[in-house]
Protein backbone atom coordinates (compact mmCIF):
# COMPACT_ATOMS: atom_id res chain seq x y z
CA UNK A 1 0.00 0.00 0.00
CA UNK A 2 2.77 1.80 0.95
CA UNK A 3 4.96 1.94 -2.61
CA UNK A 4 1.37 2.46 -4.20
CA UNK A 5 0.87 5.57 -2.32
CA UNK A 6 4.67 6.77 -3.36
CA UNK A 7 3.76 6.04 -6.92
CA UNK A 8 0.64 7.94 -7.01
CA UNK A 9 2.48 10.59 -5.69
CA UNK A 10 5.21 10.48 -7.89
CA UNK A 11 2.44 10.64 -10.87
CA UNK A 12 0.85 13.77 -9.55
CA UNK A 13 3.90 15.23 -9.27
CA UNK A 14 5.02 14.55 -12.73
CA UNK A 15 1.30 16.01 -14.04
CA UNK A 16 1.84 19.08 -11.98
CA UNK A 17 5.33 19.76 -13.27
CA UNK A 18 3.95 18.84 -16.94
CA UNK A 19 1.57 21.17 -16.62
CA UNK A 20 3.78 23.96 -15.92
CA UNK A 21 4.92 23.58 -19.12
CA UNK A 22 3.41 25.99 -22.48
CA UNK A 23 4.65 24.02 -25.69
CA UNK A 24 3.14 23.33 -28.87
CA UNK A 25 3.34 20.00 -30.60
CA UNK A 26 5.36 22.10 -33.56
CA UNK A 27 8.09 23.22 -31.00
CA UNK A 28 8.57 19.32 -29.70
CA UNK A 29 9.65 18.85 -33.68
CA UNK A 30 11.30 21.44 -34.01
CA UNK A 31 13.42 20.56 -30.74
CA UNK A 32 14.19 17.53 -31.93
CA UNK A 33 15.21 18.36 -35.42
CA UNK A 34 17.90 21.14 -33.74
CA UNK A 35 18.65 18.28 -31.01
CA UNK A 36 19.71 16.02 -34.28
CA UNK A 37 21.26 19.23 -35.90
CA UNK A 38 23.35 20.46 -32.95
CA UNK A 39 25.02 16.76 -32.30
CA UNK A 40 26.84 17.03 -35.18
CA UNK A 41 28.79 20.66 -34.55
CA UNK A 42 32.48 20.53 -33.44
CA UNK A 43 33.81 23.16 -31.19
CA UNK A 44 37.17 23.59 -29.65
CA UNK A 45 35.73 25.39 -26.44
CA UNK A 46 32.68 26.38 -24.56
CA UNK A 47 32.45 29.60 -26.22
CA UNK A 48 32.86 28.73 -29.66
CA UNK A 49 29.74 26.21 -28.85
CA UNK A 50 27.46 28.41 -27.67
CA UNK A 51 28.01 30.76 -30.82
CA UNK A 52 26.95 27.78 -33.20
CA UNK A 53 23.98 26.80 -31.59
CA UNK A 54 23.11 30.93 -31.32
CA UNK A 55 23.95 30.66 -34.98
CA UNK A 56 21.62 27.62 -35.24
CA UNK A 57 18.57 30.04 -34.69
CA UNK A 58 19.45 32.45 -37.66
CA UNK A 59 16.48 33.52 -39.32
CA UNK A 60 14.07 32.58 -36.52
CA UNK A 61 11.74 35.73 -36.25
CA UNK A 62 11.56 38.37 -33.37
CA UNK A 63 8.30 37.95 -31.69
CA UNK A 64 8.06 39.95 -28.21
CA UNK A 65 6.20 38.98 -24.83
CA UNK A 66 6.57 34.99 -25.94
CA UNK A 67 6.57 34.51 -22.11
CA UNK A 68 3.50 36.59 -21.67
CA UNK A 69 0.59 34.09 -21.88
CA UNK A 70 -2.04 32.64 -19.91
CA UNK A 71 -3.23 34.12 -16.08
CA UNK A 72 -0.26 31.93 -14.71
CA UNK A 73 3.09 31.28 -14.86
CA UNK A 74 4.47 28.35 -17.01
CA UNK A 75 7.56 27.30 -18.43
CA UNK A 76 7.08 28.67 -22.05
CA UNK A 77 9.33 26.36 -24.81
CA UNK A 78 8.98 28.44 -27.57
CA UNK A 79 11.26 27.63 -30.92
CA UNK A 80 9.02 29.24 -33.77
CA UNK A 81 9.36 32.94 -32.09
CA UNK A 82 12.30 34.52 -30.01
CA UNK A 83 12.54 37.77 -27.89
CA UNK A 84 16.24 38.84 -27.00
CA UNK A 85 16.20 37.09 -23.81
CA UNK A 86 14.49 33.86 -25.09
CA UNK A 87 16.88 33.81 -27.51
CA UNK A 88 20.21 33.54 -25.13
CA UNK A 89 18.38 31.42 -22.57
CA UNK A 90 17.39 28.65 -25.44
CA UNK A 91 20.63 28.87 -26.07
CA UNK A 92 22.09 28.14 -23.31
CA UNK A 93 19.78 25.58 -22.61
CA UNK A 94 20.41 24.02 -25.84
CA UNK A 95 24.24 24.69 -24.79
CA UNK A 96 23.87 22.30 -21.72
CA UNK A 97 22.31 19.74 -23.36
CA UNK A 98 25.88 19.39 -25.69
CA UNK A 99 28.00 19.11 -22.47
CA UNK A 100 26.05 16.91 -20.39
CA UNK A 101 25.34 14.41 -23.49
CA UNK A 102 21.72 14.99 -23.02
CA UNK A 103 19.04 14.59 -25.66
CA UNK A 104 15.52 14.26 -24.14
CA UNK A 105 12.93 16.79 -24.44
CA UNK A 106 12.69 16.77 -20.47
CA UNK A 107 16.09 17.58 -19.97
CA UNK A 108 15.99 20.82 -22.13
CA UNK A 109 13.22 21.42 -20.06
CA UNK A 110 14.69 20.97 -16.89
CA UNK A 111 17.59 23.29 -18.08
CA UNK A 112 15.49 25.79 -19.23
CA UNK A 113 13.82 25.80 -16.04
CA UNK A 114 17.31 26.17 -14.18
CA UNK A 115 18.29 29.55 -16.51
CA UNK A 116 15.10 31.33 -16.74
CA UNK A 117 13.99 31.06 -12.97
CA UNK A 118 15.51 32.61 -9.38
CA UNK A 119 17.16 29.33 -8.15
CA UNK A 120 16.21 27.42 -10.73
CA UNK A 121 12.80 26.89 -9.67
CA UNK A 122 9.63 28.26 -11.55
CA UNK A 123 7.45 29.67 -8.75
CA UNK A 124 5.44 31.78 -10.10
CA UNK A 125 5.58 35.33 -12.12
CA UNK A 126 7.89 37.29 -9.67
CA UNK A 127 10.24 34.09 -9.56
CA UNK A 128 10.97 34.62 -13.02
CA UNK A 129 14.25 36.85 -13.14
CA UNK A 130 12.74 39.66 -15.36
CA UNK A 131 15.87 42.41 -14.76
CA UNK A 132 19.19 41.10 -16.70
CA UNK A 133 21.14 42.08 -14.14
CA UNK A 134 19.75 39.58 -11.62
CA UNK A 135 19.63 37.00 -14.15
CA UNK A 136 23.62 37.69 -14.33
CA UNK A 137 23.86 37.00 -10.58
CA UNK A 138 21.41 34.75 -10.40
CA UNK A 139 23.21 32.29 -13.19
CA UNK A 140 26.23 33.40 -11.53
CA UNK A 141 25.44 32.06 -8.45
CA UNK A 142 24.07 28.33 -10.36
CA UNK A 143 27.76 28.02 -11.64
CA UNK A 144 26.92 28.78 -15.48
CA UNK A 145 28.12 32.45 -16.06
CA UNK A 146 30.55 34.82 -14.34
CA UNK A 147 30.57 38.74 -14.89
CA UNK A 148 33.47 39.83 -16.00
CA UNK A 149 32.59 43.38 -16.81
CA UNK A 150 35.00 44.44 -14.21
CA UNK A 151 37.41 42.82 -15.56
CA UNK A 152 37.43 44.64 -18.50
CA UNK A 153 37.52 47.77 -16.31
CA UNK A 154 34.30 48.46 -15.84
CA UNK A 155 32.57 51.28 -14.32
CA UNK A 156 29.83 51.23 -11.41
CA UNK A 157 26.91 53.19 -11.70
CA UNK A 158 23.91 53.39 -8.93
CA UNK A 159 20.48 53.61 -9.98
CA UNK A 160 17.74 52.79 -9.09
CA UNK A 161 16.31 49.34 -10.60
CA UNK A 162 12.14 49.98 -10.47
CA UNK A 163 10.63 50.11 -14.27
CA UNK A 164 8.22 47.29 -13.11
CA UNK A 165 7.44 48.85 -10.08
CA UNK A 166 6.69 52.06 -11.89
CA UNK A 167 4.79 50.85 -14.72
CA UNK A 168 2.69 48.43 -13.79
CA UNK A 169 0.31 48.91 -16.57
CA UNK A 170 2.72 47.76 -18.99
CA UNK A 171 2.45 44.31 -17.39
CA UNK A 172 -0.35 42.24 -17.07
CA UNK A 173 0.15 39.68 -14.34
CA UNK A 174 1.17 42.82 -12.23
CA UNK A 175 -2.69 43.22 -12.19
CA UNK A 176 -2.81 40.58 -9.17
CA UNK A 177 -1.62 42.47 -5.59
CA UNK A 178 0.26 39.54 -4.52
CA UNK A 179 2.83 39.67 -7.57
CA UNK A 180 2.82 43.61 -7.81
CA UNK A 181 4.14 43.11 -4.25
CA UNK A 182 6.28 40.66 -5.00
CA UNK A 183 7.97 42.61 -8.01
CA UNK A 184 8.48 45.79 -5.35
CA UNK A 185 10.06 43.40 -2.59
CA UNK A 186 12.43 41.84 -6.04
CA UNK A 187 13.36 45.31 -6.75
CA UNK A 188 14.08 46.41 -3.34
CA UNK A 189 16.77 43.45 -3.21
CA UNK A 190 18.26 44.61 -6.94
CA UNK A 191 18.33 48.15 -5.16
CA UNK A 192 21.24 46.83 -2.88
CA UNK A 193 23.97 46.13 -6.09
CA UNK A 194 25.24 48.58 -8.31
CA UNK A 195 25.66 48.13 -11.55
CA UNK A 196 29.17 48.05 -13.43
CA UNK A 197 29.24 48.19 -17.62
CA UNK A 198 31.83 48.76 -19.63
CA UNK A 199 31.29 52.13 -21.15
CA UNK A 200 30.32 52.62 -24.57
CA UNK A 201 33.27 54.75 -25.59
CA UNK A 202 35.68 51.89 -24.09
CA UNK A 203 34.18 48.83 -25.78
CA UNK A 204 36.17 48.68 -29.13
CA UNK A 205 40.15 48.97 -27.16
CA UNK A 206 38.19 46.02 -25.13
CA UNK A 207 36.99 43.57 -27.92
CA UNK A 208 39.83 41.84 -27.92
CA UNK A 209 39.06 40.47 -24.68
CA UNK A 210 35.54 39.49 -24.98
CA UNK A 211 34.82 35.92 -26.77
CA UNK A 212 32.25 34.59 -28.95
CA UNK A 213 29.62 32.58 -26.55
CA UNK A 214 29.94 35.29 -23.86
CA UNK A 215 26.46 37.07 -22.96
CA UNK A 216 26.18 40.88 -23.79
CA UNK A 217 23.99 43.56 -21.89
CA UNK A 218 22.93 46.17 -23.04
CA UNK A 219 23.07 49.13 -20.40
CA UNK A 220 20.95 52.19 -20.72
CA UNK A 221 20.19 55.20 -19.18
CA UNK A 222 16.51 54.76 -19.41
CA UNK A 223 14.82 55.76 -15.98
CA UNK A 224 14.18 52.31 -13.93
CA UNK A 225 15.84 49.91 -16.17
CA UNK A 226 19.28 48.57 -16.38
CA UNK A 227 19.09 46.78 -20.01
CA UNK A 228 17.08 47.24 -22.68
CA UNK A 229 19.04 44.66 -24.74
CA UNK A 230 20.77 40.74 -24.85
CA UNK A 231 22.86 39.01 -26.96
CA UNK A 232 26.01 36.76 -28.00
CA UNK A 233 29.13 38.20 -28.38
CA UNK A 234 30.97 36.76 -31.77
CA UNK A 235 33.76 37.92 -33.80
CA UNK A 236 33.90 37.89 -37.83
CA UNK A 237 36.21 37.70 -39.99
CA UNK A 238 36.84 41.54 -40.34
CA UNK A 239 38.24 40.76 -36.98
CA UNK A 240 35.87 42.71 -34.99
CA UNK A 241 33.31 41.87 -32.13
CA UNK A 242 29.45 41.51 -33.36
CA UNK A 243 26.14 40.78 -31.72
CA UNK A 244 24.37 37.63 -32.96
CA UNK A 245 21.23 38.77 -30.79
CA UNK A 246 17.12 38.74 -32.09
CA UNK A 247 16.31 42.27 -33.43
CA UNK A 248 13.37 43.56 -33.01
CA UNK A 249 13.97 46.14 -35.79
CA UNK A 250 15.08 43.58 -38.15
CA UNK A 251 12.44 41.27 -36.95
CA UNK A 252 14.73 37.95 -36.66
CA UNK A 253 17.81 36.51 -35.31
CA UNK A 254 20.72 37.57 -36.66
CA UNK A 255 24.09 38.66 -36.81
CA UNK A 256 24.71 42.84 -36.63
CA UNK A 257 26.37 44.17 -40.20
CA UNK A 258 27.98 47.13 -37.78
CA UNK A 259 30.87 45.92 -35.22
CA UNK A 260 29.14 46.23 -31.65
CA UNK A 261 30.77 49.50 -30.73
CA UNK A 262 29.26 51.16 -34.00
CA UNK A 263 26.02 49.28 -33.74
CA UNK A 264 25.83 50.59 -30.19
CA UNK A 265 26.45 54.29 -31.20
CA UNK A 266 23.07 54.20 -33.03
CA UNK A 267 21.29 53.21 -29.65
CA UNK A 268 20.39 56.68 -28.19
CA UNK A 269 20.02 55.58 -24.36
CA UNK A 270 22.80 53.04 -24.55
CA UNK A 271 25.63 54.13 -21.81
CA UNK A 272 27.61 50.46 -22.54
CA UNK A 273 27.52 46.97 -22.05
CA UNK A 274 27.87 44.23 -19.33
CA UNK A 275 29.78 40.70 -20.29
CA UNK A 276 29.23 37.42 -18.50
CA UNK A 277 30.78 34.69 -19.66
CA UNK A 278 29.56 31.28 -19.78
CA UNK A 279 30.62 28.21 -17.49
CA UNK A 280 27.91 26.14 -17.66
CA UNK A 281 29.29 24.47 -14.57
CA UNK A 282 26.19 23.55 -12.62
CA UNK A 283 24.37 20.54 -14.49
Amino acid sequence: MRNRTLIALLILAIHAHAQQITCSPGDKSLFKTKINDLEQTKASNLGDTIALVGQSFLGTPYVEKTLEVGDTETLVVNFGGLDCTTFVENVLALSLMLQNQQKDFESFTQNLETVRYRNGKLDGYPSRLHYFTEWIRNNEKKGLVKDITAELDGVELEKPINFMGTHRNLYPFLASDENFEAMLAVEKEIAKEALCYLPQDQIESREHLIKSGDILALATSIKGLDVTHTGIAIHQPDGRLHLLHASSKNGEVEISDLPLADYLKNIKSNIGIIVARPTLLSL
